[in-house]
């Protein structure tokens, strides 16, 4: 995808992310989130909205922290959120193409690198957002799935952070069964997880099916579709993929 692809993708899901949640309204509770209320949800879309705007706006070449959380609530919260949704929008879509400024993956470009980040998170939480207001979902288009996947495993997953560790090596096979080609193949070990794209040999366990629930159930947002072979392999990966702020 293209980085003017990536920041429609921004928009449209910031959108539909503020609509479903002023419709489940802030203190609705998060069934795909437990532990948060559509105003946790929204303070942290918005604070990291805020900080990835910052890198791209001034330029920093360095990591700055965030701005921390709000302390509002219902229609200002809504508001607030809404705005910086808006101005990291429209940085991004007015940055030079070859802006430098400090990033966390390895990306073409800091620009295509926050450009697609950010529409991954906000694309993530708005399945939040809508899972608190109820109904069914607004659809994930394969191809932005399959990118996503590529991200959380060859990204997010690969750096020493990651808590997907195993004493004895085992191999996990993701399969996107809507979509040519989208395989990967994650070593597990002691180290962080080393994946590849691609069916490469034996698997311990495979977890299958399309592209948009995959990428969901990566992120731990729904179960896996479907799992076969040894599934403590896939269990291991539910209780310790999590990716945290901190």
């Amino acid at each position: 995808m293209e980085t003017a692809e990536f920041v429609s993708t921004l928009d449209r899901e910031g959108r539909l992310l503020a609509a479903a949640a002023e419709e489940a309204g802030t203190g609705a509770k998060v069934p795909t989130c437990p532990d948060w209320q559509v105003a946790d949800l929204l303070r942290h879309t918005g604070m990291v909205h805020r900080w990835a705007t910052a890198f791209v706006a001034a330029g920093h070449t360095s990591y700055h922290p965030d701005g921390g959380l709000p302390d509002l609530d219902g229609t200002e919260l809504l508001a607030w959120f809404r705005e910086g949704h808006a101005r990291l929008v429209d940085t991004l879509r007015s940055a030079a193409p070859d802006i430098e400024c400090w990033h966390f993956l390895p990306a073409p470009s800091a620009l295509a690198f926050w450009a697609r980040r950010q529409a991954h998170e906000t694309t993530v939480h708005r399945v939040d957002a809508q899972s608190a207001r109820g109904g069914a979902p607004t659809e994930i288009a394969a191809g932005f799935a399959v990118d996503g996947i590529e991200e959380l495993l060859l990204g997010f997953h690969a750096r020493d952070k990651s808590g997907v560790r195993t004493d004895a090596p085992r191999v996990l096979r993701v399969r996107a069964t809507d979509t040519d080609g989208a395989v990967w193949t994650v070593r597990l070990s002691q180290e962080p997880p080393a994946a590849v794209r691609g069916d490469g040999g034996e698997a311990d366990c495979e977890v299958a099916g399309p592209a948009a629930e995959l990428y969901l159930s990566l992120w731990n947002r729904v179960p896996f579709p479907a799992v076969t072979g040894n599934a403590s392999v896939a269990e291991l990966w539910r209780e310790r993929s999590a990716v945290t702020w901190s």
